[in-house]
């Protein structure tokens, strides 16, 4: 059941896995094994603005830290999620509803993409979400600190990836991590060298 209030955002998304340079899940739909088997992912939105049902969000950020055994597509995933500590109740409590899939919209449609079979928790943390040039980054202390740099190509362009059937946007900017390391909830990542992406986002309900 969806909520009735109207809700949107629009923001920053960067995204941190460990495939090698190009994640096969992408243009097979969900449906390819991972390159090292399992998929470790983190998925990580800063919010330039938003609102639900009159609750602004304006400059929030949230994470998804995701894992599956094997192709995304068959599910089995563990998944934790990250929210600004620096958002109030009701902030939090909004931001709780649409990321739940309450709310309508994409949210609502990633557990028939990617099957959840776990959720591990909810942390209220610090999150630094930084744009420099044709690199991201998202931090939080003592859990994760993941950068990734734009992989250039024609004209010192950054190459990226049309068509995609991915939640963020269906354009991506091709990127790699340069320092990506994620500890948390039993997990150790090191997704360094590995496959990554960044895009603008908008997501809207219901």
């Amino acid at each position: 059941m969806t909520t009735a209030e109207n809700w949107s955002m629009v923001g920053e998304y960067l995204e941190s896995c460990n495939c090698d340079v190009v994640c096969p899940c992408i243009p097979t739909h969900l449906q390819a094994k991972p390159t090292k088997g399992s998929c470790d992912v983190i998925l990580a939105f800063k919010i330039n603005e938003g609102e639900h049902g009159g609750v602004p969000l304006n400059g929030l950020s949230f994470i998804m830290a995701l894992q599956t055994p094997g192709p995304m597509a068959e599910g089995n995933a563990k998944l934790a999620l990250y929210i600004d500590e620096k958002a109030n109740d009701d902030q939090r409590e909004s931001l709780g509803t649409i990321l739940g899939g309450q709310a309508g919209g994409m949210p609502a449609m990633i557990p028939d993409m990617i099957p959840i079979s776990e959720m591990l928790g909810i942390k209220y943390v610090p999150i630094n979400f930084g744009i420099d040039g044709i690199s991201r980054s998202v931090k939080v202390p003592g859990v994760m600190d993941i950068n990734v740099e734009g992989i250039i190509g024609a004209d010192d362009q950054v190459m990226q990836m049309t068509g995609a059937a991915h939640p963020a946007n269906s354009t991506l900017s091709l990127a790699k991590g340069t320092s990506s390391t994620y500890t948390d909830f039993g997990f150790d990542w090191d997704n360094t060298g590995q496959n990554g992406h960044y895009a603008p986002f908008e997501w809207s309900g219901p």
